[in-house]
């Protein structure tokens, strides 16, 4: 008990607190009438629309006298109250800010509480005075005693009355009168500590009111640090994701140029006329075959790379897509028949309206395409390459009479690095990059792609441009 009375006199937020309980009235009265005054003009005036420039400014009265509200309770009461508002990353009108403000439920409950402060500011006010003038009167009660004696004595018969029921101030300084005084003087000092405990509790419990009234709920707290650590873990990842690409980007320029030279030295070695025997013969042409797929794939995933980081440079124009669909048919021809003894057919479409894409990367599309379709069909079978008009766009169609896909190797054809039949060989498969890189290059030239299949009686690849404008 004695600890906690010693801790109670020695904490200076008690006396900060009856601090705030005395300043309560005056602010309180202030607040009370500015904003009454400011409600009650406005609101008659606002018929002939001056109220409501009136009513603007009493709202930003009132949110002011709510933040020093905020302030005082925490500096004088030792409330902890959160923040009135919370970071708006959203750029608003001062409409648009008004509205928002005014659909806050703090704004009201930092009215209601602006409101009430002059009710508790009365009760308080009084409280306090009430206590701390007979706490001091009974403390002092000894030493008013004595004064009063002495003074008798000084100015006889100007001075006369009673202190005490049967106590008269005659001159005469009674010790048992003055004992008692010392147990009334010691009461004193008990009932000022009940006072400084109730003054006190006041305090804290007006700032745990604060707390109610002048901060966010701590729901709308916590919701705001998770939105602001998710958009830092979405920058760190964004920056993350970007070192990577760059690094891709690097690492595919720095292997091209050992890749050309590996295979433009082994052409060299396996150049007719030059004296090897058949083992060598026969390495060699692995290796120039192996650094001919590894320069592939190198393309492949700068190809990529560069999609990703947006640092495709596309020349979007009218392209005649049945020119480019030869060229490619022309070039890939000899390759099928040689390797599959395949017919790449490309039928001629009549009229067919020039489509909005960059050229080059479109003959990249189909060649992929038809890759493609070369590893995935069996001897003696056929790939068409067909163009048609769509509505607003141009249809481009690569079909084969190849093996074929299963539903589930279906959904995931344009993932990268996916290779529908696993059991094959990667002497006879892609480096599963192909057509990843055709839907991305497609979606760059604002294109789309998708594809059917029936195992076992081939695969049909759909593409859609937009077309040149009428």
């Amino acid at each position: 008990m004695f600890l906690a009375a010693w801790r109670l006199v020695g904490d200076s937020r008690t006396y900060l607190r009856i601090f705030y309980l005395l300043l309560a009235l005056p602010l309180g009265m202030l607040y009370f009438v500015a904003i009454v005054t400011g409600l009650s003009t406005g609101i008659g005036l606002a018929i002939i629309m001056v109220g409501f420039p009136i009513l603007v400014v009493t709202l930003l009265a009132w949110l002011l006298f709510a933040r020093i509200e905020r302030g005082l309770a925490i500096h004088l009461l030792g409330a902890q109250v959160r923040p009135m508002s919370l970071p708006d990353p959203v750029r608003r009108t001062v409409w648009q800010r008004l509205q928002k403000t005014l659909a806050d439920p703090v704004t009201w409950k930092s009215l209601v509480y602006v409101l009430m402060d002059f009710p508790f500011g009365v009760f308080s006010f009084t409280l306090a005075v009430v206590l701390l003038t007979v706490s001091l009167t009974l403390v002092l009660y000894p030493v008013g005693y004595a004064v009063a004696t002495v003074l008798y004595q000084q100015f006889p018969g100007q001075l006369h009355g009673t202190m005490w029921p049967g106590v008269t101030i005659d001159g005469r300084f009674d010790t048992s009168v003055a004992l008692w005084f010392l147990v009334v003087s010691a009461f004193g000092v008990v009932f000022t500590l009940a006072s400084l405990a109730v003054l006190n509790g006041t305090g804290w419990l007006w700032g745990r009111f604060a707390e109610l009234m002048l901060g966010v709920d701590e729901s709308r707290v916590q919701l705001a640090a998770a939105q602001a650590e998710a958009k830092t873990q979405e920058a760190r990842a964004d920056k993350a994701d970007q070192s990577r690409r760059e690094l891709i980007v690097n690492a595919s320029h720095e292997l091209r140029t050992p890749v050309a030279s590996i295979s433009a030295h082994v052409e060299s070695l396996l150049a007719p006329g030059r004296q090897m025997d058949d083992d060598t013969r026969k390495y060699l042409t692995v290796v120039a075959a192996e650094a001919g797929r590894l320069g592939s794939l190198v393309d492949d995933v700068l190809a990529l790379a560069r999609a990703e980081a947006g640092e495709l440079h596309l020349e979007i124009q009218p392209v005649d897509v049945q020119r480019v669909i030869d060229q490619v048919c022309e070039t890939l021809g000899p390759l099928a028949r040689r390797e599959r003894n395949l017919s790449l057919v490309h039928p001629t479409a009549a009229g067919l309206p020039r489509a909005m894409a960059d050229r080059d990367r479109l003959a990249q599309v189909l060649t992929n395409l038809v890759r493609n379709a070369v590893n995935n069909t069996l001897d003696g079978g056929i790939i068409s390459v067909a163009a048609a008009t769509a509505g607003d766009h141009v249809s481009i169609t690569v079909s084969d009479t190849g093996i074929g896909m299963i539903p589930e190797d279906l959904a995931q054809v344009f993932d990268r690095f996916y290779r529908a039949d696993r059991s094959r060989s990667r002497d006879g498969g892609g480096s599963g990059l192909g057509l990843a890189i055709v839907r991305d290059l497609l979606a760059a030239m604002g294109g789309t792609i998708d594809a059917e299949s029936v195992p076992g009686h081939g695969s049909t690849f759909h593409v859609w441009l937009p077309r040149e404008p009428v």
